[in-house]
């Protein structure tokens, strides 16, 4: 019996997992934060409508949604609440933007 411990940090009393050991093997120890998002191409569409791209959203987990300004605009309240980077066309002004400045 030697000192093992789970991934708890409790000792296992002599018992031995392998899966446990071999899961921990194969992560790795470091996160990758999400991309950085960019401004929408012109061939982007809107996730609601298919309007062309004013807003793309990175979402906590990595994923983007894109918007056309209409959508960007009335959902402002709620992708402010989602969203962990943001990126908007030049020309387009989005309402979110002063939503997140006042936070």
């Amino acid at each position: 019996m030697g000192n093992e411990h789970n991934a708890e940090g409790n000792a296992l009393g002599g018992q031995t997992s392998i899966g446990d050991d071999q899961r921990r093997q194969g992560m790795t120890a470091t996160l990758t934060p999400p991309p950085a998002a960019t401004i929408p191409a012109a061939d982007e569409r809107c996730d609601r409508c298919n309007a062309a791209g004013k807003l793309r959203i990175v979402l906590a987990g990595g994923g983007e949604l894109v918007f056309c300004g209409h959508h960007a605009n009335k959902y402002a309240d709620d992708l402010v609440k989602i969203t962990v980077d943001y990126t908007v066309e030049p020309d387009f002004t989005w309402r979110g933007s002063e939503l997140i400045a006042k936070n």
